[in-house]
């Protein structure tokens, strides 16, 4: 496929084919053309196909149609190459919360050409400067209320030469962003890209280490777009997605951008999506389909009245394990069955799941149409059903890391290995047992973090914990649990036994925590992730 990148970075740094995982194109869906332009199926379409009054875009106090979307990306575009002098295949990066101009900010690239590379919002300069520069970043597009500390990180970033800021208010100079697009275009012709030409870099949640870039092509957007939405989540136009992922987060960006624009429906972009604010929003905005994280579906539990006089009918998660206790109480308290699923970064999107209708306690489901999945031992052959081993995925999607040696571990005999410890049962279901790296070996015994958090979780008193594997001299390591409280329990040597004695009675007696710290708050990423690593540390 002929690409259009002037700049070939991107091409230059993909891994070695025979590094890259094979990749399935089976369904109908998934036979793309040779050149391939997300923005123009994911917007463009819409409009040329007499949809462009229908609303895209919502947030507090502003609604966008699909051809006002349309005409600001295009006016973007336009500032990133006639003023900007941005040729294709260079990398622009994103910064801001999630608000619509992020959004076209993001298409805008797309339409040039260019290589998307969105950073979350809490990251420092000391955090950017990596990202920067693994991606040899050459243009930004921020929001000013993050300026100070994307400026920071680029006067030690020399190539980083060009930065526009958006949404500065009256404090908006003739430098900005929106003053540009007043002398722009409205109208853009895009980039004819070709499939395989790489329009993102996702860098990796990961909680230690130096982050990792994972390469995206423009087929590989809407590949996410033909699989797990259609045939999982199966969204209408006339659904409001609403929920709290950043965009920079490619769980956010699928299911607060691409999946709603996909079908033509309407997304809230919220910039603070706490349980509070998404509440609110859902009763304000009419949300029908919520996207967040178990800690969310947590708090929000509490609110099962209000939330059953809304018109919310499909809820989303995923970035961490779902607890079967959560699932139990989000159905109990609003009546709707969450649809779970995993993805990862390396991925895109989410490759396992199951809809309301199939969905089980305990278990993430099964392989998204276009996916295939088995569960491993250590020498890649397929385990008998019930026996834990290693998760391997492959699908239209998969993981090219840029120019990173961790390639050769995440992708083994064509296969992603994702790191997830998984057992499947009699009936095809995978159930996620842990985070291989998560497992704890005390006495002998392999015992997962998530299955005694779950057992913890179902007690009445317990709103949040983390479990982790303590070093001990005489079991190598014990279950050492980190318990948060509901309002008006009290920690204390009787809710310790009391916390022990449940889990005893839930679980395998030989799995309780031996250890229990009580805590005001757990250490999580922005996307919701326990954060385990901090957990160790503490311990």
């Amino acid at each position: 496929m002929p690409s259009a990148h002037v700049d070939t970075f991107a091409h230059d740094h993909l891994p070695p084919p025979e590094q890259q995982p094979e990749f399935l194109f089976d369904l109908p869906a998934l036979q793309f053309p040779a050149q391939l332009n997300c923005a123009t199926e994911l917007l463009d379409r819409h409009v040329a196909e007499g949809r462009g009054a229908r609303v895209c875009l919502r947030a507090p106090g502003l609604v966008w149609t699909y051809a006002e979307l349309q005409e600001k990306a295009n006016r973007i575009a336009h500032v990133l190459v006639h003023e900007m002098g941005l040729v294709p295949g260079r990398r622009v990066l994103l910064r801001a919360p999630n608000n619509p101009m992020l959004a076209a900010c993001w298409f805008a690239v797309m339409k040039a050409g260019g290589i998307a590379v969105a950073t979350m919002p809490l990251l420092r300069a000391k955090e950017l400067g990596p990202i920067i520069e693994i991606a040899q970043v050459t243009h930004a597009l921020c929001d000013a209320a993050l300026a100070a500390e994307l400026q920071d990180a680029a006067q030690a970033s020399p190539g980083l030469a060009q930065i526009r800021h958006f949404n500065a208010g009256t404090a908006a100079g003739p430098d900005s962003l929106e003053a540009a697009m007043t002398r722009a275009a409205g109208t853009f012709t895009n980039v004819d890209t070709a499939a395989d030409d790489t329009c993102m870099l996702a860098f990796t949640s990961g909680t230690t280490g130096v982050p990792k870039a994972t390469m995206h092509f423009h087929r590989d957007v809407m590949a996410a777009c033909a699989c797990w939405p259609p045939h999982v989540l199966r969204p209408g136009p006339d659904d409001v997605f609403i929920g709290s992922p950043p965009l920079a987060f490619t769980f956010g960006l699928g299911g607060l951008l691409l999946f709603p624009m996909a079908v033509g429906a309407s997304t809230v972009l919220l910039e603070k999506a706490g349980p509070p604010q998404l509440l609110d929003g859902i009763k304000a905005f009419g949300a029908t389909v919520l996207f967040t994280a178990p800690t969310s579906y947590r708090a929000l539990a509490a609110h099962g009245a209000e939330l059953r006089a809304t018109p919310l009918r499909k809820c989303v998660s995923a970035g961490e394990a779902l607890p079967a206790a959560t699932r139990l109480q989000w159905k109990e308290a609003t009546g709707i069955e969450l649809i779970d699923g995993i993805g990862a970064t390396e991925l895109l999107h989410i490759f396992i799941s199951a809809d309301e209708a199939h969905a089980r306690p305990g278990a993430t489901g099964v392989p998204v149409p276009g996916y295939r999945a088995e569960v491993v031992d250590d020498a890649g052959r397929r385990v008998p059903a019930g026996t834990v081993g290693r998760l391997r995925v492959k699908g239209p999607t998969g993981c090219r890391y840029l120019a990173d040696e961790r390639q050769r571990t995440y992708v083994q005999d064509g296969w992603n290995v994702t790191g997830d410890a998984y057992v499947v049962d009699a009936d095809g279901y995978f159930h996620f047992h842990a985070r291989t790296d998560d497992m704890i070996v005390s006495a002998g015994y392999n015992i997962a973090s998530p299955e005694v958090e779950d057992a913890l979780l179902s007690h009445p008193a317990v709103a949040e914990c983390g479990v982790i594997g303590a070093p001990d001299a005489e079991r190598g390591q014990i279950v050492k649990a980190f318990v948060v409280l509901r309002a008006g329990q009290k920690p204390g040597a009787d809710m310790v036994k009391a916390l022990q004695d449940h889990v005893k009675q839930t679980v395998a007696p030989y799995k309780y925590p031996r250890a229990v710290v009580f805590v005001d708050q757990l250490p999580r990423t922005q996307t919701g992730k326990l954060q385990r690593f901090k957990l160790h540390e503490a311990a």
